[in-house]
Formats: structure tokens, C-alpha cells, sequence
């Protein structure tokens, strides 16, 4: 990873300002330690029905040196439609080695979900869910993938055989809390393999009164099946919308497995707005380098999954 300098951290504030002036609450800061970001976009239509979620991770040497990191996130961006935006990206970086590029990414997006919106009278091939209203904070940045509410065991079920035999209960670990205007925050962690495993533990902690009457208990999993060489993974927002979403990107970008990350709330009656969301993931960020599932703070920088980091040659890439 390329050393930070100067000129790269003044060049990275203020594209982070101009963008964030441009595109007012469709960008969101997910961690601003860590240099994570997303923005929404949409096919410019007063109700859009193409819309598409970027995130970047923007990496020391950014943009003098290194490329920044990214991952998209749409129900219906699959296949040959991702593999064509993702190079389309990736084009616009080498074309413009060493200079700011996200204003130049998110409007190339946004040409694509265009031409998508005047080119078919059908709507994206998604899931409907049911939009929550958030009333602490109205504005937030939704993600694309909320889960349905349900209870947060009961979820569980359908992915559990009453067949299996009960597996061991993991070790749970909790973090230290952090209190802000009176709402408390606290991580709790727990090493898991199975599903099964996960609907434990989430059993064992409401049977703690204090955890069971938690204004929300935020969770999020990541399970590796070696077998498939793919993820199960889940997240519940439990009534604070976009929080499961959120925990579940952060474990993302911190490449993290076999683990689920639950983040109680106590709500003191004061309104946080964003910072809640800051709270949680910085929670979950702790509790997570404390039992050594990220090991430095480069690490966060390690793409995941679907994210890619690109190369400055223009040979093929392969998807993992």
C-alpha cells in the first residue's frame, strides 16, 4: 500500500466536500476514519425506478498513486450488466491515471441507469420490500438490501432444520459500551459456522433482560462455505432502519468470517441522527479488532466479495 501524502489527503478532502455539496443525502459517510463512503444513485426520473448504490473505500495513496476500492450494490446489477459498468469504471480510472475520478464514476452510473429507464417500460427484476419510515433521521441513505422485519430468532427459521442436532453454543464476547447523549452502545460477539450457531447465540442474549430490552439490537453475519466458496450472510436492522445494512457493508469491506456482530442501542431520549449509525460501526469495528478478526488497520483497505481494486494494466480480470 502506498504511503500517504500530502497532496494525496488535500486532494481526497475536498472531492469528499465537492461531492458531498453536490449530491447532499444521497452520499453517505459509512466510516470516516476508514475512508468509506457510498452514495445513491438513480436514473434521474422524479421517482426512480433504476437505482444503484457505489461505495469506495479511498486508500492512502489515493488518487496520486493507488486506485480507490469499490463495490456496487443493486438487487438487479448481475452478471453481464455488472461486468460491463464495473469495466466501463475501470476505463474512466486509466484514462485519468492520478486525478480525482468518483464525480466522473457516479456520472457514468448514472448515464447507464438512464439509458436503462428510456430504453425498457419494465422495472427492475427485484424484491419488493416494505419502506420503513426512520424518524430519527428521515434524510439517512438507505441501503439497497434492508431485511424484512421479523423477529431477529424467528428470521432464522427457515434456513434451520429441526432435524439437526443442537450444536455447541460459541463463546459470546461483549465490548466495552459507549454512551452518547444518553443513547448507549455495546457490541457483542460470537464465533459461528452454521446458521444454527447464529439463532443460538441471538436466543442467548435476549435471555439477558438488560440486552432483551434494548431499544435495537443491530446484527450481522458472515458465514464462508468452503464447500461453495461463497458467503451466507445476513443482517436485521431491528427497527433502526439501514443499521443491519450498514454493519453487514463494514464486515464486507473488512473481509471478516464466521462471525456475527450484534449492537445493542439503549435509546436516552435525545435524538443522534447520523452519528448513531458512526456508533454502531465503530462499535462493531472494535469489538472485531479486539478479538483479532481484523488484525490492523490496513486490512480495512482489503477489498471483499464483489469488491475489486484495480490494476493499471488493462488485462482481463477475473470475478471472485
Amino acid at each position: 500500500m502506498a504511503a500517504s501524502s500530502p497532496e494525496a489527503a488535500q486532494q481526497q478532502i475536498d472531492e469528499i466536500e465537492a461531492l458531498s455539496s453536490i449530491y447532499g443525502e444521497d452520499w453517505c459517510v459509512v466510516d470516516e476514519d476508514e475512508k468509506i463512503y457510498c452514495i445513491k444513485i438513480g436514473d434521474c426520473l422524479d421517482q426512480p425506478k433504476w437505482t444503484l448504490c457505489l461505495q469506495v473505500i479511498l486508500p492512502p495513496g489515493y488518487p496520486t498513486s493507488e486506485p480507490p476500492v469499490y463495490q456496487l450494490n443493486a438487487p438487479w446489477l448481475r452478471g453481464q450488466d455488472y461486468t460491463e459498468l464495473a469495466n466501463s469504471l475501470e476505463e474512466i480510472y486509466i484514462q485519468n491515471l492520478g486525478e480525482s475520478i468518483l464525480y466522473l464514476w457516479v456520472e457514468k452510473i448514472r448515464e447507464v441507469l438512464v439509458e436503462k429507464a428510456q430504453s425498457s417500460n419494465s422495472e427492475p427484476d427485484i424484491k419488493k420490500t416494505t419502506e420503513e419510515v426512520d424518524e430519527d433521521c428521515g434524510n439517512d441513505f438507505l441501503l439497497d438490501y434492508q431485511p424484512v422485519q421479523e423477529d431477529p430468532v424467528e428470521i432464522l427459521n427457515y434456513i434451520t432444520s429441526e432435524s439437526q442436532e443442537d450444536e455447541e453454543l460459541p463463546m459470546i464476547h461483549h465490548g466495552t459500551p459507549l454512551t452518547d447523549r444518553r443513547s448507549t452502545f455495546q457490541a457483542h460477539l460470537a464465533p459461528v459456522v452454521t446458521p444454527r450457531q447464529v439463532k443460538r447465540v441471538l436466543e442467548k442474549l435476549y435471555e439477558n433482560k438488560k440486552i432483551a430490552s434494548a431499544t435495537h439490537n443491530i446484527y450481522a453475519y458472515r458465514i464462508y462455505c468452503e464447500d461453495k466458496h461463497t458467503f451466507l450472510q445476513d443482517c436485521e436492522d431491528d427497527g433502526e432502519t439501514a443499521a443491519g445494512g450498514r454493519l453487514l457493508h463494514l464486515m464486507q469491506i473488512l473481509n471478516v468470517q464466521n462471525v456475527l456482530v450484534v449492537v445493542s442501542r439503549w435509546y436516552g431520549g435525545i435524538l443522534l441522527g447520523p452519528d448513531r449509525f458512526k456508533h454502531i460501526n465503530n462499535c462493531a469495528r472494535n469489538i472485531l479488532v479486539e478479538y483479532n478478526y481484523v488484525h490492523s488497520v490496513e486490512e480495512s483497505s482489503k477489498p471483499a466479495g464483489k469488491n475489486k481494486k484495480i490494476r493499471k494494466d488493462n488485462k482481463k480480470r477475473t470475478e471472485h
